[in-house]
């Protein structure tokens, strides 16, 4: 009777560490760890030096349209290394009603990232700067929008300045506040697609600066309010919660 027992004790026991070992390895395999970073990479172009853009988001965060691109110490665009691919391609996830349900679909969001998209300066089929299906950006430098901290892995290409400006547009629909409300510009549809304007962040490296490696991106100013020019306006006061959409935001030289 004891022996029985002792039996049944030990098989349960056996049978308890075989299903843990079995939950370890189901969880392992099915669940990724949210608190890590997504990692991406996008290399525009061969060559040049490594960076590491590091991306915590903030409060706010709540998929945001964005765009990493490269300029020069006086403005000049040089090139893009990371955008949204629904901006990238002019389709968006749910851009089109069908059978009930929403569909992919052509858009067109002048008011989403303008201050990129006028320095960039390709025009499309509709007049505008932004990419669409017939003039999309390149698949090497188009992405998911990340729900989550994220690392993008990517290079500057040949025949970058040794000192150089990484900069960032971020753009959330619908984030309306006490100034920038939903009856500020009555029948502006692209104001009502953004409301608080993309914001603009950037960072200045100079390679020949050997003492650090890291640049955090702060943000310079927000962008046209629905994406009819270019302009760029340093007085964030009427900013708020879309400050919150990034928490922090760096550049690593590896």
């Amino acid at each position: 009777m004891r022996a029985t027992k002792a039996n049944f004790i030990t098989a349960s026991l056996a049978v308890l560490i075989i299903f843990l070992s079995m939950a370890g390895c189901f969880s392992r395999k099915h669940y990724t760890d949210p608190t890590l970073p997504e990692i991406f990479e996008y290399y525009p172009d061969s060559g040049g030096v490594a960076l590491e853009i590091h991306f915590q988001r903030g409060k706010q965060h709540n998929h945001p349209l964005m765009v990493f691109w490269l300029e020069d110490e006086d403005g000049n665009y040089l090139k893009t290394i990371y955008v949204a691919a629904s901006i990238g391609k002019g389709v968006f996830r749910y851009g089109a009603e069908g059978d009930g349900h929403w569909m992919p679909g052509e858009i067109q969001r002048p008011s989403s990232l303008p201050f990129w998209a006028h320095k960039r300066g390709v025009q499309n089929e509709f007049g505008n700067f932004v990419p669409s299906p017939s003039v999309p950006v390149p698949d090497a430098i188009t992405g998911p929008t990340p729900k989550r901290n994220f690392v993008i892995k990517t290079n500057t290409g040949q025949d970058i300045p040794q000192k150089f400006v990484l900069m960032m547009e971020i753009n959330q629909s619908w984030d309306f506040n006490e100034y920038w409300t939903s009856g500020k510009f009555p029948g502006n549809a692209e104001y009502l697609a953004s409301c608080q304007p993309a914001l603009v962040y950037q960072a200045v490296i100079d390679l020949n600066n050997k003492e650090t490696d890291s640049y955090s991106l702060e943000p310079v100013g927000h962008s046209h309010y629905d994406g009819s020019d270019g302009s760029l306006t340093t007085d964030l006061s009427t900013i708020t919660t879309a400050l919150e959409i990034a928490r922090e935001v760096k550049v690593i030289i590896p």
